[in-house]
């Protein structure tokens, strides 16, 4: 993992020269400044390729997952035993040390890959307690912790842990997973949990959030009535902005909300329920609507939420 400092013209080059070296592929960002992850062999060629780029890398982070795996097996093994390890025992020791709710096994395999040492399930339909949070706090290698809650039902539950703990902890209040991977493009380990805190709230805060769910009942809203069994377009500050029989007719009137011309990047994060061409539909509209955007597609195996958005 590093981050790396290189124009965004060159970004697609980048991955795609990374795609020959490894897998497990994940670059975020924008404006000139990008955070890097890959599972390779070539240590050295990871690096050559953004220098050959003209980028600059920086806070070079290598993990040898075989280590790690084989250490995770005696820890398991351990507790097994009678022996439970250590908190913090086989992560990494950082200065500031991320803990984030997860919705989905895939958002949380992100997580892990962005720097991510505490993933705690939760989402829309699920709050985490106050005491599994406590004890993901508890267990990551820092003493300065950053919450990203990825919820506004989970914010306030959050805001009580720096008063049941020893360690140092602040909260961003993000409000959904877009937020939160927005947010980790801007985290540094090595940094203290305050100035973590304050970048990663604006980058949060920055970005336009949306997302498409199916209606459990008949209402009425702004943009018009809604059945039981539509498809709903939802905006952050917005509220419902597309309603839709389809849920590729609500995605693309969502898209046209929250896309704006100004915008260039935009996340998009499938659910348990997204399929291939329902993410066809995507890319086509964006292809042909808004030409210019920059798309990132991450499988984030969400429940409820086919898809989630987030847009710079």
């Amino acid at each position: 993992m590093y981050f790396l400092h290189l124009d965004d013209g060159k970004i697609q080059a980048f991955k795609q020269d990374w795609g020959e070296i490894g897998d497990s592929i994940v670059v975020v960002g924008g404006d000139g400044i990008w955070n890097c992850h890959v599972h390779t062999n070539d240590i050295g060629a990871a690096i050559e390729v953004a220098i050959d780029l003209g980028g600059r890398p920086k806070q070079i982070r290598v993990t040898d997952l075989f280590e790690e795996v084989a250490e995770e097996h005696a820890h398991r093994e351990a507790a097994l035993g009678g022996h439970a390890p250590k908190a913090g025992a086989g992560l990494p020791p950082v200065t500031c040390a991320i803990v984030a709710v997860s919705s989905g096994d895939g958002l949380s395999e992100l997580f892990g890959q962005l720097g991510v040492q505490g993933v705690v399930t939760g989402g829309q339909t699920l709050n985490p307690s106050t005491a599994e949070l406590l004890d993901a706090v508890e267990a990551v290698n820092a003493q300065q912790v950053v919450v990203l809650p990825n919820n506004k039902n989970i914010i306030p539950v959050a805001e009580q842990l720096a008063g049941l703990t020893t360690k140092t902890v602040f909260v961003v209040p993000t409000r959904s997973m877009p937020e939160a991977l927005a947010a980790l493009v801007l985290y540094d380990p090595e940094a203290d949990a305050a100035a973590n805190a304050e970048q990663m709230t604006e980058s949060a805060e920055a970005m336009a959030t949306g997302e498409v769910t199916q209606a459990v009942r008949a209402t009425k809203t702004d943009a018009g009535a809604v059945a039981e069994g539509d498809w709903i377009g939802i905006v952050r500050g917005d509220g419902i902005v597309a309603i839709s029989g389809t849920l590729d007719g609500a995605t693309v009137a969502l898209l046209e909300h929250l896309v704006g011309p100004t915008r260039e990047i935009v996340t998009v994060i499938e659910g348990a329920d997204a399929t291939g061409g329902h993410t066809d539909v995507i890319h086509a509209w964006l292809d042909q609507h808004r030409p210019g955007v920059q798309v990132e597609v991450h499988r984030g195996g969400q429940p409820l939420y086919p898809y989630l958005f987030g847009v710079e």
